[in-house]
C-alpha cells in the first residue's frame, strides 16, 4: 500500500495545522512524516523503537530518534509540540494510559488511532471459533502479535473519560473505503468500525478551527453493518 492509498493518513492529514510542530511516535519508515513536511510544511520529528526504520527515516532527510514510547516520551518537554501522533500503536504499549498522558503533557492536541476489538467481525470470530480472533486488521495469532492492550471503541472513550481527555474528533476507518465521521459512544459504531481515530485535547484547551475538522459526511447506521 502506498502512502497517499492510506486512508488514515489522509486523515490525519486533514487535522494537522500548516506549519505546525509534530511528533509522531512509531514512525516506521517516515511515510507518513514525509507526507506531512510535503503536503502541510510541519516541523515534524519522529520517535522510532526500530533501528531499520530510523535508518530509513534518516535516508529520507527526516528528523527521528531511536527510542521507546514507554519510556522515552518523559524526556520531551511540557508543550513542545502542536500534535503528538500515535497511529495504530497505542495497544501495543505496556501502560497505554500513561503513555495518552504523556502524548497531551508534551503537545497541544494528540492524534490516536486504534484497532477496534468490539467490531462485528471480531466478536462473531471469537463467538464461532472460540479462539482470539484474527481478521484482517487483527492478522496474527496470539502468541506472536505485538498488541498487548487491545481495547473497543467503548473502552477507549471510557479511558479519555477517565482522563479528562476532550474528544475534539473522531473517524471510522474501514479498508478500502474512504474515512468518515462517527460518534464514538453510539452502540452501532462499536459494532461497524473496524479502526478509529481521534484527535484528543486537554480539558480547557481552547475550541479547534473548524477548517481542521474532518470533512467526511456520516453514513447512515442501518444502511450496510455486516458491509463494514
Amino acid at each position: 500500500m502506498t502512502t497517499t492509498s492510506r486512508e488514515d493518513f489522509r486523515e490525519i492529514l486533514r487535522l494537522v495545522r500548516p506549519g505546525s510542530r509534530v511528533l509522531e511516535i512509531g514512525c516506521g519508515e517516515g511515510g507518513l512524516l514525509e507526507l506531512l513536511a510535503n503536503e502541510k510544511g510541519v516541523d515534524g520529528r519522529g520517535l522510532e523503537i526500530s533501528a531499520a526504520g530510523v535508518t530509513a527515516c534518516l535516508a529520507r532527510g527526516l528528523a527521528v530518534v531511536q527510542g521507546d514510547a514507554d519510556g522515552d516520551l518523559a524526556d520531551y518537554p511540557a508543550d513542545a509540540f502542536d500534535y503528538a501522533i500515535l497511529s495504530q500503536t497505542l495497544q501495543q504499549m505496556r501502560d497505554p494510559r500513561r503513555v495518552l498522558t504523556e502524548l497531551l503533557r508534551i503537545a497541544e492536541r494528540a492524534i490516536v488511532s486504534v484497532p477496534n476489538f468490539g467490531h462485528w467481525r471480531v466478536r462473531w470470530s471469537l463467538l464461532a471459533n472460540g479462539r482470539m480472533p484474527m481478521t484482517r486488521d487483527l492478522p496474527d495469532p496470539w502468541w506472536s502479535t505485538a498488541n498487548i492492550h487491545l481495547c473497543t471503541l467503548r473502552d477507549f472513550t471510557d479511558l479519555c473519560a477517565g482522563l479528562g481527555v476532550r474528544i475534539e474528533a473522531s473517524a471510522a476507518l474501514t479498508r478500502d473505503r474512504p474515512a468518515r465521521q462517527m460518534e464514538p459512544s453510539r452502540f452501532m459504531e462499536n459494532l461497524r468500525a473496524e479502526q478509529a481515530l481521534f484527535l484528543l485535547s486537554r480539558p480547557g484547551q481552547r475550541a479547534p478551527d473548524p477548517r481542521n475538522m474532518p470533512d467526511a459526511k456520516p453514513a447512515a447506521v442501518s444502511d450496510d453493518l455486516f458491509a463494514r
